[in-house]
């Protein structure tokens, strides 16, 4: 074996599960620490007795921040975007604060003893008759009347599809939002909504669009992917949302976000879809072992997204809430919003900005299935350790591969330690995140077409996915 074959095979007996390698290039100078972004999972937090709003904020170290999140892959996008931060080992750090929601702001008050009543003379007599305003108006259904294509129509047709979960622990607590699939009860949501109540370390609430509460179970979890199935106890005839696909969704492309942001269950907020394959690295909502300095391991427990980025206002509380398209159709799984770095360094957690993040419902369906049915999620994999391959031009950058699984998919197709992949199934590859997301978007078994570059020159092969089960 030659001295550069030694080279590209050195960490082939390197752990896959070694940990993250991502240095900022040393060209672009950090900006101030209020300019930086950072991911957030919407997930509304509270101490017991006092329900509050906050959440578990992920930060990144000092990243460069020009107005716009640092994020790689949109639909068809090339990739003018810097690096993403690496993933963290740590806990999402959580503050506990009350709300500040008063009684006042939602009260509504009568001025006058005239806002809600007309009041007729009759000149000429001693009485005076007084028509209430109410009684004049015809009933309607506001869903039937509701224009076409509209909002008010879409929400309409989604509320009933949607519940509130709260999640207590012994002094904690966590809120956030369910997408109702069976009529018998089985509630879609995200992984970091329930996970404390995992193992009966907490108690589950569901609430229901009619007020009612009722408790719930965790059927399945996968914190890979974060998402989660709870089944709500004693119900029947729930509304069942009606689920689309992903794949047919259009940047510009209207879209509506249900969800509890804050507590206040039943909330409706609209945008578009402001970029698809957004490659999004949130925190685990598991703890994981330090990642060490050796590389990202592409089967990792990293829960990293290859997202629908919305401007739909998504807040603490929407965590696991549907974003649907204008036929009512649930095409994403709310999950992570983006903040500037000053709400995390200050303990808190930040509202919209305009930047959230669902889960495609495309790459959730089969995972969910798999969670309801009580089996283990299975998520698709090239068996390798990547790193960030940049440069100052962006030409050569690339997911670095730094160990390749002996008999592993991707040793199979030629792979070796030291290739850089550029390309998958023909969408850039310029990070070890937008690689990993972009696996995740398949299934096992998938064939897929993997560009690389190896001693210079680049080369073109045919992998096979294999299975992390």
């Amino acid at each position: 074996m030659t001295d550069d074959e030694t080279a590209r095979d050195d960490g082939a007996a390197r752990d896959p599960m070694a940990g993250p390698e991502s240095t900022p290039p040393p060209w672009r100078p950090a900006p101030p620490a209020w300019e930086q972004p950072t991911w957030e999972q919407p997930t509304g937090q509270h101490p017991t007795g006092q329900w509050g709003d906050s959440g578990a904020a992920w930060t990144p170290p000092p990243q460069p921040y020009a107005g716009t999140y640092a994020a790689r892959g949109t639909g068809g996008y090339p990739t003018p975007y810097g690096p993403l931060p690496p993933a963290t080992s740590d806990q999402p750090r959580r503050r506990r604060v009350g709300s500040a929601i008063v009684a006042g702001v939602v009260a509504a008050a009568l001025v006058g003893g005239g806002a809600g009543a007309v009041v007729e003379h009759h000149y000429g007599s001693n009485t005076t008759r007084v028509v209430s305003a109410l009684a004049q108006q015809p009933a309607h259904n506001a869903a039937r009347q509701a224009p076409a294509g509209s909002v008010q129509q879409v929400a309409a047709q989604v509320l009933p599809s949607v519940v509130s979960i709260t999640v207590a622990t012994q002094g904690s607590g966590d809120e956030g939002t369910g997408i109702v699939l069976t009529s018998d009860g089985e509630i879609l949501t995200n992984n970091h909504v329930v996970a404390a109540a995992a193992g009966g370390a907490g108690t589950i609430t569901v609430t229901l669009n009619t007020d009612r509460s009722v408790s719930g179970r965790i059927v399945g979890r996968d914190p890979i992917t974060d998402l989660a199935v709870v089944k709500a106890a004693g119900v029947s005839n729930l509304t069942p949302a009606t689920i689309g696909r992903s794949s047919d969704l259009a940047v510009g492309q209207a879209v509506v976000a249900v969800g509890s942001p804050l507590g206040l269950s039943g909330t409706v907020t609209s945008g578009i879809v402001s970029a698809l394959n957004r490659p999004v690295q949130t925190a685990n909502s598991e703890q994981q072992p330090p990642l060490g300095q050796g590389g990202r391991s592409q089967s990792a427990q990293a829960t990293v997204i290859d997202a629908v980025q919305t401007d739909a206002a998504i807040n603490p509380g929407n965590s696991g809430g549907p974003l649907v398209n204008m036929s009512g159709q649930v095409v994403g799984i709310n999950s992570a919003i983006a903040s500037l770095g000053s709400a995390a360094q200050s303990g808190g957690q930040s509202g919209s900005i305009g930047v959230g993040f669902a889960i495609p419902i495309d790459e959730a369906r089969p995972i969910v299935k798999q969670l309801a049915d009580g089996q283990t999620a299975t998520h698709a994999q090239l068996a390798v350790t990547v790193t960030d391959r940049s440069s100052p031009t962006g030409v050569g950058a690339g997911a670095l591969l730094r160990t390749v699984e002996a008999s592993g998919p991707a040793r199979t197709a030629g792979l070796r330690g030291g290739d850089v992949i550029t390309k998958l199934d023909g969408r850039p590859i310029d990070s070890a995140e937008s690689l990993i997301a972009a696996v995740r978007s398949h299934r096992p078994g998938d064939k897929v077409t993997v560009t690389y570059t190896s001693g210079g020159s680049q080369h073109t092969t045919t992998v096979t996915l294999g299975s992390d089960r």
